[in-house]
This record gives structure tokens, sequence and C-alpha cells, in this order.
């Protein structure tokens, strides 16, 4: 009898365990706020009854004992002989952090148990077996000993605006640290001239001595999402021999922690489930609407075919309405394609209410979060990068914007505050707004602090948004927060920074007392751009629209040489670099003569340049094409597309030849 290859349904299962986590976690939270509806106990046990089934299936047996003991308490409950309580709901949210903890190691080839969430199922069992219920306030109760931290930095780490000194820093703050070990990554360049300062190459193994609530260490990290590797374990013998006293190799480390970060994965494992890009759910409305067009498709293709065979001038006004029926029936194809990759921001949003307790409990604020929305779609790559920007800007938002509840009262507002997020469709974007009702940014202290810093003079007139706008600057936010200002700005210039990525905005409006409002503007897809089509040499090169100032054509004697060999022209009332792109390309019979050629001024990450182009061709849709995929990643080019004569064009990474121009100047 033939068998089941069932590996082929373990990807449904762990989108669907995901799905079924996060139904129960809701649930959870809507318990937790005093709802007293009986269904709300009937859809966690049938999550968790599903989860274990499926675990069972497939051979995850950690997975479905896991959920076996949980789903045994959760009887008790469903049938009435266990009160839910505040103490209780904190011990479910913990066993679901443990078990998308479970669920990402599983997907990922790993062991699914570890010594976290062996003690946690029995914690669980021994409370099935009468013990007294948990208190809230276990749920943050920390080892007697301490944590085994192994922290390997990614070497776009410190791009990030993050500093491992600022990490050790705040370990200090919460306990006696010991450094085992420091080492250099494999990825290190084994060329020492290879050697860019900007990267980091560094992990180190730690130990941090004390009674140490998981939820405070995990804050330390909270803002190294994604760059780092993490792995951090109680502080027992057995963690310390698996963690610290046989170190892995650097080529072998796994890119998430390898023990059990129940807050962290809160907020980071619901991420990388949903980013592994294995499939999407589409609904059957979109397919229909799909095949309809190919459909619509089809009979104009077999007109136009029909006309080509039996073609004489006498047909020549129904070719032409032919092929303006193809022009239609292609662009509507293309929108019901693009529609599929299109998911509701609320699988984003849904993350929210789970934050924003946990922060709620932490600072001893009281916090009403309200969604709108949730249903605008956003294509699917966009909907993956843009949680972590969020997560940011709604945790500065509440330790810092949001007032404590005895300060409200004395400002005459409502102890609770009120936190809002929507998101909808502006034209071509997607506009996302984190707002506050809390005391809003301190222009005056930021003044300050950016007149220290040397930002700006101390006479210098700037408008309220100018003064806003200097949170985002690099480094603001850290030293900020340093010298205990408001803390307004923190990792503000990694916020922008990643949504520029996305090709989007972000800015802010802050009124003194009355609260702030981030604004995001997000393009509806990352798979079409805009941009400007120019020349150099014999190739083409699209630069994306909304990277570009100005375009311009220089006088020969506009452009400077510097004492490091590069070129800087003056551009209201600045002095900017030029970037010769045959140069950076390597490109052959290109115009080098600066006054024959045009400069693109161009913006990333608040730097501009000068991009020195032959010509400009004009501005054009594109089409990305991965060039990784294809060939390989080449520094400068973010990817390829085919302009309308049929030739290939390279797309400019305006960020990446900013730095190789940076590089080159450098050298």
């Amino acid at each position: 009898m033939a068998t089941v290859d069932l590996s082929q349904f373990h990807q449904t299962f762990f989108e669907e365990s995901r799905e079924g986590l996060d139904a129960m976690e809701a649930a959870l939270l809507a318990l937790d706020s005093g709802s007293t509806d009986h269904e709300l106990v009937h859809t966690i046990f049938r999550a968790a009854h599903s989860i274990k089934g499926g675990a069972a299936t497939f051979g995850f047996a950690d997975m479905a004992a896991f959920t076996h003991v949980a789903e045994s308490l959760l009887e008790e409950v469903r049938s009435e002989r266990r009160a839910v309580d505040a103490g209780l709901i904190d011990l479910l949210l913990r066993s679901l952090d443990c078990l998308r903890g479970m669920l990402d190691r599983t997907s990922r080839g790993q062991p699914a148990a570890d010594a976290g969430s062996e003690a946690l199922r029995a914690e669980l069992a021994q409370l099935v077996a009468g013990a007294p219920a948990p208190v809230a306030v276990q749920a943050s109760a920390a080892p007697a000993t301490g944590w085994a931290i192994r922290f390997v930095a990614l070497p776009h780490l410190l791009q990030t605006g993050n500093d491992p000194l600022r990490v050790f820093n705040e370990l200090q703050t919460l306990g006696r640290l010991e450094v085992l070990r420091a080492f250099v990554t494999e990825s290190a360049p084994a060329d020492f001239a290879a050697l860019d300062p900007g990267q980091c190459h560094l992990g180190w193994e730690l130990r941090l001595h004390g009674a140490v609530a998981r939820a405070d260490l995990d804050a330390v990290f909270d803002w190294l999402d994604g760059d780092c590797e993490l792995a951090i374990a109680p502080l027992t013998a057995a963690a310390t021999e698996a963690v610290v006293a046989t170190p892995v190799p650097i080529a072998a480390a796994t890119p998430a922690a390898e023990t059990p970060a129940p807050a962290r994965e809160a907020t980071v494992a619901s991420t990388a489930g949903h980013a592994d890009g294995g499939s999407i759910r589409v609904g059957i409305d979109k397919v229909d609407a799909l095949i309809d067009m190919m459909g619509e498709l089809v009979i104009t293709q077999s007109m136009l075919s029909d006309i080509g065979e039996h073609f004489d001038l006498s047909q020549l006004e129904r070719l032409r309405e032919g092929l303006a029926q193809l022009e239609r029936n292609t662009r509507e194809l293309q929108d019901s394609v693009m529609r599929i990759r299109m998911l509701p921001i609320g699988s984003v949003f849904n993350r929210f209410p789970r934050l924003v307790r946990d922060l709620e409990r932490k600072l001893g604020k009281q916090v009403r979060l309200e969604l709108h929305g949730e249903h605008t779609e956003l294509d699917k790559t966009v909907l993956e990068k843009i949680g972590d920007p969020m997560v940011h800007l709604v945790r500065n938002a509440i330790d810092h914007g949001l007032e404590m509840p005895e300060q409200r009262r004395a400002a005459g507002k409502p102890e609770t505050g009120t936190l809002t997020l929507d998101a909808h469709h502006e034209g071509s974007n997607i506009i996302v707004r984190i707002s506050d009702d809390g005391a809003g940014l301190s222009h005056e202290r930021i003044r300050a602090k950016a007149v220290e810093r040397g930002l700006v003079s101390a006479t210098q007139p700037l408008s309220d948004d100018e003064v806003a706008e200097l949170i985002f600057q690099p480094g603001f936010s850290t030293a900020a927060q340093a010298t205990d200002l408001s803390g307004r700005g923190v990792g503000m210039d990694v916020v922008r920074r990643n949504v520029r990525d996305l090709g989007g905005s972000v800015g802010v409006k802050s009124v003194a007392g009355q609260g702030s409002v981030f604004t995001i503007a997000l393009p509806l897809t990352l798979a079409i751009i805009d941009g400007l089509v120019t020349t150099v040499g014999a190739e083409r090169y699209i630069v994306p629209l909304i990277s570009i100032v100005e375009s311009l054509r220089l006088p020969a004697d506009a452009v400077r040489r510097t004492a490091g060999g590069g070129e800087v022209f003056r551009f209201r009332d600045e002095y900017l670099p030029v970037i010769r792109l045959h140069h950076a390309f390597g490109c052959a019979d290109a115009v080098t003569a600066i006054e024959r050629g045009i400069v693109v001024v161009v913006e990333d990450g608040g730097q501009r340049v000068g991009l020195l182009v032959d010509e400009l061709v004009g501005q054009q849709q594109a089409v990305i094409k991965s060039l990784e995929k294809h060939y390989q990643q080449v520094q400068g080019v973010s990817g390829a597309t085919i302009v309308s004569d049929g030739s290939v064009a390279l797309i400019v990474d305006v960020g990446g030849v900013v730095r190789l121009g940076r590089r080159s100047k450098a050298a």
C-alpha cells in the first residue's frame, strides 16, 4: 500500500496553527478585558484541539504533548470547573508564546521542545493536577540565578542605528554582566582591506547574574529584531552547557532564538511565520475575477488571430479595436493579479492588543487601543515589512507619549489614554496613522538637544514641523535617551529608514499637551515602481521617482574637487557630492564632461547626492525583476526591468549608490 508523504502538508499546518494561535490570543485578550462571552472559551479550546491534532498527525510529538496539557486545563475552564482570572490568562498567554516558539523551531527543522517549554509544560501539568492557580505577577517572575545570552550581531546592525555598547550598558543596569567570550564571526572578510567599518562582525557570550525578569531582558533586545542572532536561556547548569559551554559555530547558527523567548516571540515569531513566503490565502472572488479576465483575454486573442489569418486593409479598423481591447484586457489582468497579493492590514494590527496589554502592565499606564481600517489591503511584501516600524512607533507612543494616570488626571484628561491605529487608501498610497492623546513632543527640549549636538544653531529660526523633524536625525534619539530627555525620538531614524526601504515616507505632527500623530505613506505594491529612465553610455538605468529631488544641468565650473578626490557642487545652500554612474557601474562610452550630462539630485536617509547621467529618457512604470534571483546581487542595483523598447534596464538602489560613492571617495 502506497504511503502518503505528509511533509507536503507541513506548511499548511504551520500556517493554520499560527492562525489558530492568533485566534486564541484575541479571545484571551477579550476575556482579559472583562468579556463574559462563553463562546470565547470554546474558541480557545477548539484552536488548541486543532493544533494538538495536527501536531500528532504530523509526528510533532513535543508540540502535541504541550498542547495536550494546555487543552486539559482549557477543558476545566470550558466545563466551568475552573474560573478564569488574571493569573490563568497570563499563564495561557505565556503558553501561546511558547507554542509560537515551538512552531517556529519546528518549521525550521529544529527540535520543538527546550528547557523553557518543558518547564512551562510542567507548570501546566501541575495546575491540572490540582496545584494552586498562579497569580498574575508570577508571569514575569525571574529565575534566581540569571540568564545565559548568546548575542551575535548581523553585519548590518550598525547601519540600523543600533549599538552593541548600548545593549551592554542596559544589561548592566539589570544585573551583573559577565562577558564570557567575544569573537569575530565568519561573516568577516578575510582580506583586511575589504573590511567595511560600517559592518559589524562580532559576537558575544554573556551571563547576566541576578533576579532579572525575562520581560526586562527582552526589552533590551526589542530594538534589534532582525539585526542579530540571539539565544537566551535561564542560567542553569544545563542551559549554560547548551548555550555557553559548547559554542555553536557561527556558520551553523540559526537566525532566531534557540531558546524560548516568550515576550519577544509575541511580537517577532508571528512576523517570521508570516514572512516565510510559502503561500498566501486568496479569496475566491479574486480568483473568479482572474478567471473572468483570462476568458476575456482568450476572446481577444482569438479575434486578433482571426484578423491575422485573413488580413487586408479593410480590416484595419477592426485590428485597431482589437489592439485597444488587448490593452484594456492586459491592464485589467495586471490589476487582478496584483489584487491577489493584497492582504488586509488587520493581520499586522492584530499583534498590537497584546503588545499594548503587556506595556500597560509593565509601565503602570492605562491605554485604550482603537483600530480603524483593518480591512485596508496592502501588498503582501509591504505588509510583512511594515510591522516592525509600527511596533517601534506604538512602543514609543505608550512609553513616552501617554502620561501616567495621575499626570493625565492633573492635566484634566481621562486617566486612560487613547492610542489609535488607522489605515486607509489615499490615491495610489496606503496611509497608516499612529496617534495618541498624550503629552506630545517637547519642542523646547528637542531643540535644546539639537543645539547641543550641533544640528542647528541656537539662533536658527525653526518652525514646529522643522523641530519635530529633528527626531528623525540619526543618533539623535539615542543621545536623547542617554540624557533622560523625553525619549520621544528613540529609534526614529531607524523607523524612517525602514519605511523608506519600502518606498514610503513617515512624518509627524505634534501639539504640546494634546498628543502626536505619526503618518506613514506606503506604496500599494513593491512589485511596480514609478521611475525616471536615464542613459549612461549604452546602458539604461531607472532612478525611483520617490528618491528624486531635482534634475539639473551644471556648468563646468560649478563642480569643485575636494582633498579626498571627490567632487561637490552647490545646491540650495549646501554642497552635495557628485557620483558619476559610469564610474560606479563601469559603463563605457559615457558622458564624462559635467556640462554635457544631467545631474539627478536624489535623497536617501536624509543624505542628498547628485548622480551624473548622460540623458533623461522619460518617466515609466517599472515592473521589478529580482537580479539576485536570476544572476547575483549587484551593489547599487535593486533589480532590473524591461523598458518599452524591449531592452533591459537596471533599477538604481539609491541608498546603495550613495554608500558606493562614499566608499570610493574614502579609498
